[in-house]
């Protein structure tokens, strides 16, 4: 039964700091890509950070790059997780935060929604000015 969890959002002010948490079973960790995307009210769905447990590759969004790190943590094999640290954070940060996991590894396509078969339900992300 695959799951994947999200936590670690909530209300920060302009400028400081979250990590989100997203512990997953149910599948070989290692074999799927890990996708964070958001969602801000009115707005589609969009990547912000993706990382290949395969081989290692890691994909941020503009807007998001240098403020935002993706990693993986198999310490714990009975819940592999996957992190994204944000940084510096901005009022535009402000969304619902998911993550999905998918197995094919087509990363030409990794920043679609569609190629995700497994979500998890999100975290909420406020940034105030």
């Amino acid at each position: 039964d695959v799951q994947l969890q999200a936590s670690g959002g909530g209300l920060v002010q302009a400028g400081g700091s979250l990590r989100l948490s997203c512990v997953t079973s149910g599948f070989n960790f290692d074999d799927y890509t890990i996708g964070w995307f958001r969602q801000a009210p009115g707005k589609e769905r969009e990547a912000v950070s993706c990382i290949s447990n395969s081989d290692g590759r890691t994909y941020y969004a503009d807007s998001v790059k240098g403020r935002f790190t993706i990693s993986s943590d198999r310490s714990d094999r009975s819940k592999n997780t996957v992190y994204l640290q944000m940084n510096r954070l901005k009022p535009e940060d402000t969304a619902v935060y998911y993550c999905a996991a998918d197995p094919r590894n087509s990363w030409r396509v990794i920043t679609m929604k569609d190629e995700y078969d497994f979500w998890g339900l999100g975290t909420q992300v406020t940034v105030s000015s």
